[in-house]
């Protein structure tokens, strides 16, 4: 059986170390030194590893040029930071005028063992889709679900569908026409790895067994595409689940957001 930290430094290798290869069409990709610098239509993301080789003021140097770049463009940037990264990384990220939000854990384990992991319940129905229109509501049930604007969510899986349609799946669950909950499967092409994206439910739909239904649906699909492993970055309500379904806490991830 492969360890945690197998799994963690398959995760390092393959994930992190393929994201530029990656991306939606519309995400910007370019590099500066050890960090990947992305622009996107609606915001900034920061992705680095191998920070040691720097000293400290050269990583201050490294994040304040790359802060200051997307303060020209009056636009939030988020810096994606492991527990395993260097251990002064996030007091430099604070000093820069960056803010924690909620940190993730990295589950990671086999797809093969979630093909199981619940069906769905009577009442609920599962498809995947590609609409444009199911996109749409799909967005408008998250911006529900977080009581903010995630309207820019259905442009965003629209423009993944278009770069790489094989490797998106969109599941959207419903119940008397209704959205109640959706997700989908992103596929990592050259690695081992998928990644369960998404699964927020409507409050009232909750405790019912979609979520399960649809790492289940999620799974199946991935085995059947010859995809090994399976990547969350779990929430608190969400990580203990995965867990007992048999994925393994590997690492946590915050990300870091300066915001003009």
């Amino acid at each position: 059986m492969t360890t945690p930290n197998e799994l963690l430094a398959l995760h390092d290798a393959q994930v992190r170390g393929t994201i530029a290869a990656r991306l939606p069409s519309s995400w910007t990709p370019s590099w500066d030194g050890p960090a990947l610098e992305i622009t996107t239509p609606t915001q900034g993301f920061i992705f680095a590893r191998d920070l040691d080789t720097l000293d400290g003021d050269d990583l201050d140097a490294l994040i304040i040029r790359l802060r200051d770049r997307f303060a020209a463009r009056d636009q939030a940037v988020e810096w994606k930071t492991y527990r395993h990264d260097r251990a002064d990384l996030t007091e430099r990220l604070r000093l820069a005028g960056f803010t924690p939000d909620d940190e993730e854990t990295v589950v990671v384990g086999l797809a093969a063992d979630l093909i199981t992991a619940g069906e769905t319940p009577a009442g609920v129905t599962i498809r995947a889709t590609t609409d444009p229109a199911d996109l749409r509501r799909i967005a408008a049930m998250e911006s529900e679900v977080w009581s903010q604007d995630w309207s820019w969510l259905a442009d965003d899986l629209h423009n993944r569908i278009e770069t790489a349609p094989d490797n998106i799946v969109v599941l959207v669950a419903e119940a008397g026409g209704e959205v109640v909950s959706a997700a989908w499967l992103v596929i990592m092409p050259g690695t081992e790895f998928a990644a369960l994206w998404g699964g927020s439910t409507l409050a009232g739909w909750r405790r019912k067994g979609i979520y399960r239904a649809l790492v289940a649906r999620r799974a199946q699909t991935a085995t059947a595409r010859g995809i090994k492993y399976l990547l969350v970055d779990a929430s608190t309500d969400s990580a203990p689940i995965l867990q007992r379904l048999g994925l393994h806490a590997v690492s946590t991830t915050t990300p870091w957001v300066w915001r003009p």
